[in-house]
């Protein structure tokens, strides 16, 4: 059984980090395609951050200089390192690995998902 568990989420001030963690079971991701979105209240799911299977990274233009995915193999664990918060990073954030549909050649559809964590960032 896969699964896939975030945590780190929290509240912060403006300009405060967090540094959230998922940590896969059941299935490795060496090699895998991941990424983290975020929902907040009464809009729509946005992708954040992605991590291709060759190890590319890509940011969504709103987070781009202050949040860093990352993976830790031996871990099997996917990161996402938030710098400098804005009130608008409020959010819950989830993570999702196994493309299992593409778009020109980025992943556009993901397989497996976490439960999310809840990330609040006060001003």
């Amino acid at each position: 059984q896969v699964q896939l568990v975030e945590s780190g989420g929290g509240s912060v001030q403006t300009g405060g980090s967090l540094r959230l963690s998922c940590a896969a079971s059941g299935y490795s991701l060496i090699s895998a395609s991941m990424a983290w979105f975020r929902q907040a209240p009464g809009k729509e799911r946005e992708g954040v951050a992605t991590f291709a299977y060759d190890g590319r990274t890509s940011y969504a233009d709103s987070v781009r200089g202050r949040f860093t995915i990352s993976v830790d193999n031996a871990k099997n664990t996917l990161y996402l390192q938030m710098n400098s918060l804005k009130p608008e990073d409020t959010a819950m954030y989830y993570c999702a690995a196994r493309c299992v549909a593409s778009n020109n050649g980025l992943c556009s559809g993901y397989g497996y998902w976490g439960q999310g964590t809840q990330v609040t960032v006060s001003s």
